[in-house]
């Protein structure tokens, strides 16, 4: 199952298991438990401190889960399981769940793992992935994190494809979705904190407090994708107080599956590369609040005074200058049965829920490069895939619109808008849409609608503030990343330099750091952020 190079490098990291570990199996006769079989003694096989039972009886086969072998101390009673094959974006999730039961401290701060400790419960969680989501892994690492942790916690991890009745049941169609004690808990990626803020319904109040007590900043971020990362660096390399707060550290880039046109990287995923922004921004002085969503800006009163942001939890931070950072999101399509069925046939990451899909009949509106990428990765799962473009014409590159053509279960549609997304009641069903030459009506039947429409920018929050916006709500930059107001600079996707590209986002993060900088040693007379608090 594993090769020599996964072995050489599982046998490594076992090496820091501090407790032995049991692999307790439920397998049936089907292929998927003769694979899990496979993988589990070859896990077992790297190191003397995993041993493996095939004693178990759980209902979902195939399954396992992973125990501690020392005793019968609650701490000893862990509940992490996992039903179906934890490979393809999963076998990290794997690796660190059997060093967390195995007593390996995650690499968590102290006073989030108190958190975790101090839940009460019970609480059984079980969250339905596939290999192919880039999205899942955190959801899954960070329950089975909590569940080695806290004894009140289990936690199960499914593969969708491979217990589809238990998918139609439950009426999952896009992943990952989590169920707290049997009812819906959420649906997309979640991080540990994001999940402890659901459960421990003191946090938000806390964090509110925590962030009161804090002094003035010299340059504060708004937004924690790649324009907030690479502002926030620049700024920490001044030796200046620099903040940051976002509602995601990573922003969309966390949704985003391959990464080819990051100059100098080949290849990456979204997750990878924002690891390595969130580490690279740790290494410098920098006051990470995350999951912190801005409300409102009131500008400085005073040339060079203080300018305030409000967070939704009620707190109020304060700096000389902010770098207004907040990305975009996708675009809706707007029309009846969008809102009603997402997460229920309407979905917007192919690459997640594509495989929930199987052998069924999609759509993809939109004809620009992420619509036709969707659609050839698409193709490769379902039955059939229905292309809906409003223009005349696809507008993605040549090399895309060629593979496109040349395979044989998709259908391109264009001068085409949709106009109503339809559905049972439980999930979706069909889509129509409006030819606009002859202004005939089409129904499609179908189970599926991918929307790859573009982006909206995240700015709705910055309508009363001051600060100009274009009439498609950017924030309007100069070419210093100047706003309309003095201190607020912007970069980013949320503002109208054109090309939303991540290393686009990354130079003008950059260069809005610089102008910010230079604002400041500008001011007359010069102060520190702790001075203009006084």
């Amino acid at each position: 199952m594993l090769d020599e190079g996964l072995k050489t490098q599982l046998n490594a990291y076992l090496q820091n298991l501090r407790q032995p570990i049991e692999l307790v199996a439920s397998l049936g006769e089907d292929a998927g438990s003769k694979e899990m079989l496979a993988l589990l003694k070859d896990v077992a096989g790297t190191s003397d401190k995993v041993s493996l039972n095939l004693a178990g009886n759980d209902a979902r086969k195939p399954s396992f889960a992973i125990t501690r072998a020392a005793g019968d101390a609650p701490q000893d009673k862990v509940g992490v399981r996992f039903a179906g094959l934890p490979l393809g974006h999963e076998f990290t999730s794997l690796v660190l769940a059997l060093l967390h039961v195995g007593g390996h401290p995650p690499k968590v701060d102290a006073e989030v793992l108190d958190q975790v400790r101090a839940l009460e419960g019970p609480f059984h969680f079980e969250t339905y992935f596939s290999q192919s989501c880039q999205n899942c892994p955190d959801v899954v690492q960070a329950l089975n994190t909590m569940a080695a942790l806290n004894p009140n916690i289990t936690h199960v991890a499914i593969d969708g494809a491979l217990f589809k009745d238990e998918v139609e049941q439950r009426q999952v169609m896009a992943v990952p979705t989590i169920l707290l004690n049997g009812q819906p808990f959420g649906q997309g990626r979640m991080d540990l904190e994001q999940i402890l803020a659901k459960l421990d319904t003191g946090a938000v109040a806390r964090a509110a407090e925590k962030i009161k007590t804090k002094a003035a900043f010299d340059v504060l971020v708004i937004g924690g994708g790649p324009a907030g990362a690479a502002a926030a660096i620049y700024a920490a390399r001044k030796g200046i107080r620099t903040g940051v707060a976002a509602e995601r550290f990573g922003g969309q880039v966390l949704d985003t599956m391959a990464i080819e046109n990051f100059i100098s990287v080949s290849h990456t995923e979204g997750p990878k590369l924002v690891s390595g922004l969130e580490q690279h921004v740790k290494d410098y002085d920098v006051d990470i609040m995350n999951l912190q969503k801005a409300v409102g800006l009131v500008p400085a009163k005073t040339p060079g005074g203080l300018i305030e942001v409000k967070l939704e939890n009620g707190a109020i931070l304060k700096s000389r200058s902010v770098i207004l950072s907040t990305g975009a999101r996708w675009r809706n399509v707007n029309v009846p049965g969008e809102t009603e069925y997402k997460n229920r046939g309407v979905a917007y990451c192919p690459h997640c829920d594509g495989p929930l899909y199987k052998g069924k009949r999609v759509a993809v509106i939109g004809g620009g490069n992420s619509g036709v990428e969707a659609a050839i990765d698409l193709a490769g799962i379902v039955a059939h895939v229905t292309l809906i473009e409003f223009d005349n014409q696809l507008r993605a590159d040549a090399v895309l619109q060629r593979k496109l053509a040349s395979l044989p279960n998709v259908a391109v549609v264009t001068s085409a808008m949709t106009t109503e997304i339809h559905g049972d009641g439980a999930k979706v069903n069909g889509l129509t849409y409006k030819d606009r030459g002859s202004d005939e009506t089409h129904r499609i039947d179908l189970e599926g609608v991918f929307v790859q429409i573009g982006l909206v920018p995240n700015t709705e929050w910055l309508k009363d503030s001051g600060v100009a916006l274009s009439n498609r709500g950017e924030i309007e930059v100069d070419y210093r990343g100047e706003t309309s107001i003095p201190g607020v600079f912007a970069a980013g996707d949320a503002t109208t330099t054109p090309y939303k590209q991540i290393i686009i986002a990354m130079g003008e993060g950059s260069k809005a750091s610089l102008s910010a900088f230079d604002y400041l040693i500008r001011l007359e007379p010069a102060q520190t952020a702790e001075q203009a608090a006084a």
